[in-house]
This record gives structure tokens, sequence and C-alpha cells, in this order.
């Protein structure tokens, strides 16, 4: 289960990639806009403001986020839905996946029948973390292989679940598009109280820790929690009230049914 408030915790820290994305997208009158995975919406509706005369549409698997979503006021439809069931209709001209694929196995096949299956000249915006194999996923990993835990908890962490941006551009590029890919690492700095928990553990609650808070009782929850926090603290130093995160994430824009040499 997804809780729209923990997620939006961060909301700026959060919010600041899309908008990255989005700058790389010169659609100018696409006819539907579609946001793949819109969670709670608050950047759904951003889309409905660049292009107002567009049908705008949002597509999530939790019933809570599209709750929230749904309950402002927006001129955005908004679905639930897999995301891996979704197939584009002939006025799909851009289609939207902010931080949602490195959820889903297999997203590289999905990929590749998006951009087939998108009219051509559409535009497929993607981005998803690459800091996997960061401190703060690896000290993840590391509680989870503790005794206590490894049954329950350690199947559940992924390892590398997405590719980097020249593998993503490799594969855009053989499904037809023109491709714009990059990555970039931003350095959040999390204020940190003395009063309060880690920010790294308050962020991680939000969306790396989701299944695990769900495969535990509420004692087992403590525990871990407690633990990786601890680990959390040594990675992450505060130094003058705050954590420097770095965070590096992947984005790629394609352009479907156009020429490698096309500029983006």
């Amino acid at each position: 289960m997804w809780d729209p408030t923990t997620y939006l915790r961060y909301g700026d820290e959060r919010s600041r990639p899309f908008f990255d994305l989005l700058a790389r997208v010169p659609a100018d009158r696409p006819r539907a806009v579609v946001d793949l995975g819109c969670g709670p919406g608050n950047l759904t509706g951003a889309l409905a403001e660049r292009w107002p005369d567009s049908t705008v549409a949002g597509l999530d698997s939790s019933a809570e986020m599209i709750a929230r979503a749904g309950a402002a006021a927006s001129p955005v439809d908004f679905a639930v839905g897999d995301v891996r069931d979704w197939r584009p209709g002939p006025d799909v001209d851009v289609a939207v996946s902010n931080a949602v694929l490195q959820w889903v196995p297999g997203h590289r096949e999905l990929l590749t029948r998006w951009a087939r299956e998108l009219p051509a000249g559409a535009w497929l915006a993607v981005q998803v973390p690459g800091n996997f194999d960061a401190p703060s996923h690896r000290a993840l990993r590391e509680v989870a292989a503790r005794p206590a835990w490894r049954a329950g908890v350690a199947p559940l962490l992924r390892e590398a679940p997405v590719d980097d941006a020249a593998g993503y551009a490799e594969l855009l590029t053989g499904a037809g598009c023109a491709v714009d890919a990059w990555e970039t690492t931003y350095v959040h700095l999390l204020p940190a109280r003395a009063d309060a928990d880690h920010p790294v553990l308050t962020w991680m609650e939000g969306t790396a820790l989701r299944p695990v808070r769900a495969a535990l009782d509420a004692a087992g929850w403590a525990d871990f929690r407690a633990e990786l926090g601890v680990r959390l603290a040594q990675a992450y130093p505060v130094r003058h009230g705050q954590v420097q995160f770095p965070f590096r994430r992947v984005f790629f824009v394609a352009r479907t049914g156009a020429r490698a040499e096309e500029n983006l």
C-alpha cells in the first residue's frame, strides 16, 4: 500500500526530476497526454497547465494514490490501472513515466512495446532512479540479509532493476526512435533535526522501504527500521544541521518513428 502523505514528505526534491524531464519534451499541441504511474497526481496537473488544449490522463496502480489525486480540483482524468496493461490510443502524442518503471519487472520489453504502439512522432519521456548502488540501498540490503529478516525481506529487494542512460538509448534507438538520454546526480540537502529520525530514513519510507514495511509486523518493522537508521546515520552524517543525500537519476526522451539522426 502506498501512503501519499509519506511519499510527499520531500515533494520539492521528488518533483524536480519531473520538471527537468518535461523540459526536454518539445511537443507543441499534443492531442492526448498520459502520466503513467501518476502517484498522488500533484505533478500530473503540470501537464494540463503546459498543454491546456490537450486531453490529460493519469494512471496508477494504487487506489490510495488515485483517491488523493482525484480529490484535487484538476482537469485530469485519473484512473486506477497497471502500466503493464496500458495500450496507447491513436491520439496519445505524449506519454510520461516518472519514477515508476524501476518497480516493473521486464520494463525494457514494455518500453519497446510502447515505442512501437505510440503514433509516429509521439514523445515517450521517462525518468527512473539510478541510486540502487548508493550507500542507502547498500545499507538496506545489508540489514535485510541479517538472519532475522533474510527469508522474509531480502527477496523483496532489487540489486539493479534499471539500466543506465546509454542502455535505454540503445534500446529505443533499436525500436526506431530518436533518443535524448542523460543522467543527473542531485545533491539533496535534507534538514536534520536532533529530535527527529534521520532524514534519509524518512525519505526511504516513502518508496524503497514500502515493501519491507508491508512484509513485517509492528515489532519486526520497528527493529528493522532502528537498525537501518543507525547505518544510514553513519553513511550520511549530519553537518551544519543537514544531510547531503546524493541521488542519481536516469532520463530519456524518445520520439517515435523518427530517424536516429534527427535532433530532439
